[in-house]
């Protein structure tokens, strides 16, 4: 858990630099030294004011945001800074599609809130925006990193070296998640203590694999020896995307896996027709509301029975 008062101070003093307060404020358009206030935690920036802090200071808020939102933001591009409804459109890509009553509660704040904020009558502060940020998309580190250095602000320093180190094992060892997943099931948590291979015969992996995964998960914090068995430590939330190449070399990973796996257990399906753009446009639309919607299905489970491997296309065979 991050201290998010303090996260807001750091990161208005990381885009102040080596201005002084009194210049940064003048420099934003205020008469007030209200960037004093902002540090100190008296106040708090409105999104607006953050966002305009961030473009003032060197940062381009249009290219970070559209890096932050990589595919999902294909079909509606970041909004503008300065552009009439920037806040409302920001918090509805971030919201994707969680239903106001999860929202609220993921954002901590009432729906009443919430809906003024979305439709814009009124914005969230600083705190609030990365609340809205940690809840709806859980990626609150890679957040920050659009406006300054995680690894250089004190609240984020550790969380950030830790999110680097897992999203390096994501990268190099794709089986690791698997791994890490199987040790929240309940038959191995049933065992008196670890049984090398149990975890490999549940994933029809080698032995090889199951050892080279845990070594790697545990040097990177995610997991713990307790009680002679392995448990789920500190994960965070590895949003895989920020390099490309690798991203889509885990993609083929895992439709390999598909591939290998067609004939098992599962579902397997496909539809292969000639359609008009338009309904081609739709049927984007639905791929992404049912992933996100799946996603939301996956937070709320409780309890661990099984390992789940989602391989979800749609693409077009001719240009």
């Amino acid at each position: 858990m991050l201290d998010n008062k303090q996260l807001c101070s750091e990161l208005i003093r990381a885009l102040r630099k080596r201005r002084s307060q009194a210049a940064f404020s003048r420099r934003l358009g205020f008469a007030t030294n209200v960037v004093h206030t902002w540090e100190t935690g008296r106040r708090m920036p409105s999104t607006t004011d953050f966002m305009l802090a961030a473009s003032k200071s060197g940062v381009d808020v249009q290219a970070r945001l559209n890096s932050f939102f990589h595919g999902e933001a294909r079909s509606k591009p970041s909004p503008k800074l300065g552009a009439k409804g920037f806040v409302p459109e920001l918090l509805g890509l971030l919201r994707g599609d969680l239903r106001p009553a999860t929202l609220a509660r993921s954002v901590g704040a009432t729906r009443l809130t919430v809906g003024r904020w979305l439709v814009g009558s009124s914005e969230p502060r600083l705190p609030q925006l990365l609340r809205f940020v940690a809840g709806t998309t859980q990626r609150l580190l890679d957040f920050v990193a659009l406006f300054a250095d995680p690894e250089a602000l004190a609240s984020t320093h550790a969380a950030w070296r830790d999110l680097q180190a897992q999203r390096r094992v994501a990268y190099e060892l794709p089986w690791s998640h698997a791994v890490l997943r199987a040790l929240e099931l309940a038959r191995y948590k049933q065992l008196s203590q670890h049984e090398p291979g149990f975890i490999a015969r549940l994933l029809g992996l080698p032995l090889s694999v199951e050892n080279e995964a845990l070594n790697a998960l545990s040097q990177a914090r995610q997991i713990r020896l307790l009680r002679g068995k392995w448990a789920v430590a500190r994960v965070l939330t590895v949003d895989t995307r920020p390099d490309p190449a690798k991203n889509l070399a885990l993609k083929r990973h895992w439709a390999e896996v598909g591939v290998q796996r067609i004939g098992q257990e599962g579902l397997f399906s496909y539809n292969l027709c000639s359609i008009a753009e338009a309904d081609y446009q739709r049927l984007q639309s639905l791929h992404r509301a049912y992933f996100e919607q799946m996603r939301a299905v996956i937070a709320g489970s409780r309890g661990g029975d099984r390992i789940l491997l989602a391989n979800v296309q749609l693409f077009s065979l001719t240009p």
